[in-house]
């Protein structure tokens, strides 16, 4: 039993942990607080994927357990600095339970606006309460702690300090002023030309350059089991609140991604990037009876790996090409996996084949080596997506909003389940896009159910969104006019919205948009920003069946279709 014994719990943890030789491993917490510092921590290199890659500090290590157990009993765990507090490898099982992870300096810069000058191209700002940063030679740096500082002040947005949400209308940008002066009375002014500026009374927040601002998630899971992730919240973290990596059987139960102080507390971010995300991941995952929120990325994100040929060197072998600076070192497929072959420019899964051997080259570059001949058609440039790694996925009775981007974004061809859920984001609640570029996430989804969910007022975006939006972003050597998702069922929602856009897709072969009660109110907070966009547009679809639903108030567009979705539909 581990108890709050000391000012750094860091070498208190390694030095139980060092005597362990057992291949079950139960770590149980007495209540209180923990603090854990880097300085002792164990440290070596990491590749994480959607984060940064390199040497980290973890404070709960855990690897090549038959079993891992970790119970709370309600404990605060605080970390400080550049810490990744849990990273579980290659265990059969793993079970987390009733504890709060926090940090004592968080790694976001927020500040209100006091005034500002479009004209000149300035906005002063004085920093709140709980911030840590300096200025030197005109240059605002934060977090400032133990000599780290993110090079500027990077992706920022404005928030509504008294909803403690994105502000509506708010636009993503990157700020990088030419010049920072030192005002008086608390005061900076921020010389910089910006596209959109924020009403005076608003929160600014910041979370650094994007080469350094997703050091490590709170939960790191890889290549492991059997995951239980009950009544466990997250009140800050340097990337994302969880992430699982070629992991199955997951089920985050009872669980938070939440700000601690959610009513008087001066902070508006959580985790700085995705509250959960699962990448080629397996079997069955399960998030019920959970909430999301204010974290600076989506709520839910489940996808696969799409490489590329890069070389063929054989009959049998390539090498394939890892795209994303921020998938660099991630473990595409292992021998014995099935990979679908994709061909340009067809879109959909094609040829199969078997990994037999896989010979990484760099973090790269990996050398696949399969059972059966390759398609004599395959070519340089051709994409690869692993057939074996795609999870089963349930999302219900949770909640995700009050932040920035999507609610959950899907993308695994197993059946799909979101039900009972209620949806406040800043950008679509639902997306699905399967991209072959820039992100290179696969995952066509083929059976999709989305029911008795609650939307409220979503999509408030600056850039145009919609409650449910599903838009493929395929290179252009891909066929553009090619239904990519299918079968997916809309059906039975709540949707309350100040805007119109409800269900906007492109490349759809089977959708159905039945029973959705749909009000759009007038709110003078929350004006509509796409005023003439329609409710439901299709482009490039097939077998769409829209009817049955009940829609409350004015828009100049229910319906829009091209002609190839309006010579498909049912109603």
């Amino acid at each position: 039993m581990l108890e709050p014994v000391a000012d750094d719990m860091t070498p208190v943890l390694r030095k139980a942990l060092a005597v362990v030789t057992d291949p079950h491993v139960r770590i149980v917490l007495k209540p209180g607080r923990y603090q854990f510092l880097p300085d002792y921590a164990e440290s070596s290199y990491r590749v994480i994927t959607n984060h940064g890659n390199g040497i980290k500090k973890g404070i709960f290590t855990l690897q090549d357990f038959d079993s891992v157990e970790i119970e709370g009993n309600g404990a605060e765990l605080i970390f400080h600095g550049q810490v990744a507090p849990f990273q579980f490898y290659r265990n059969n099982k793993v079970t987390v339970r009733n504890l709060s992870i926090d940090w004592d300096i968080p790694f976001t810069f927020t500040a209100e606006v006091v005034s500002v000058d479009s004209r000149q191209g300035w906005v002063d700002l004085k920093p709140l309460p709980g911030n840590s940063y300096k200025l030197v030679g005109g240059e605002l740096t934060f977090p400032n702690v133990d000599g780290f500082n993110y090079q500027y002040l990077g992706s920022t947005l404005y928030f509504d300090p008294d909803k403690k949400r994105v502000g509506h209308g708010a636009w993503d940008f990157k700020s990088k002023p030419s010049r920072v002066e030192k005002r008086g009375k608390g005061i900076f002014r921020l010389h910089e030309k910006l596209k959109h500026y924020p009403e005076v009374g608003m929160w600014w927040n910041s979370k650094g350059d994007r080469h350094n601002d997703r050091y490590a998630p709170a939960f790191q899971v890889r290549n492991s089991s059997n995951i239980l992730i009950d009544g466990v919240k997250v009140h800050h973290a340097l990337g994302m609140g969880f992430l699982f990596e070629r992991s199955k059987d997951i089920q985050i139960l009872n669980s938070a991604v939440v700000l601690k102080d959610e009513l008087h507390g001066t902070r508006v971010v959580s985790s700085t990037a995705d509250a959960t995300h699962f990448a080629n991941c397996g079997g069955n995952i399960l998030i019920e009876n959970s909430r999301f929120e204010n974290m600076l990325d989506d709520g839910v994100n489940v996808h696969g790996t799409y490489v590329t040929v890069n070389k063929l060197l054989d009959k049998h072998t390539l090498i394939a090409e890892l795209m994303h600076f921020e998938q660099q070192g991630f473990e595409f497929a292992a021998a014995g996996d099935e990979v679908w072959f994709i061909h340009q420019p067809d879109v959909a899964r094609q040829t199969t084949n078997r990994v037999i051997a896989v010979n990484p080259i760099n973090e790269q570059f990996v050398e696949l080596r399969f059972e059966q001949p390759l398609a004599a058609k395959l070519k340089v440039g051709d994409l690869l997506e692993n057939k074996t790694w795609n999870p089963a996925f349930t999302l219900r009775n949770s909640e995700i909003g009050d932040h920035r981007a999507r609610s959950i974004v899907l993308k695994t061809p197993e059946p799909i389940l979101v039900e009972g859920n209620r949806f406040y984001s800043m950008m679509s609640c639902i997306f699905l896009r399967g991209e072959s570029f820039y992100w290179y996430e696969s995952g066509a989804v083929e059976d999709v159910t989305i029911r008795n969910n609650r939307f409220e007022h979503c999509a408030y975006s600056g850039k145009e969104h919609a409650v449910v939006y599903i838009t493929p972003r395929l290179g252009r050597g891909f066929d553009a006019t090619q239904a990519f998702d299918g079968n997916i069922r809309f059906i039975d929602n709540d949707i309350l919205t100040f805007d119109n856009r409800v269900v906007w897709a492109d490349r759809v072969d089977g959708m159905t948009v039945t029973g959705n009660r749909i009000v759009k109110v007038s709110d003078t907070n929350r004006p509509p920003l796409h005023p003439n966009a329609p409710v439901f547009e299709f482009t490039n679809s097939h077998r769409l069946t829209i009817k049955d639903n009940d829609y409350q108030g004015q828009v100049e567009t229910l319906l829009q279709l091209d002609e190839t979705s309006q010579a498909s539909l049912r109603h």
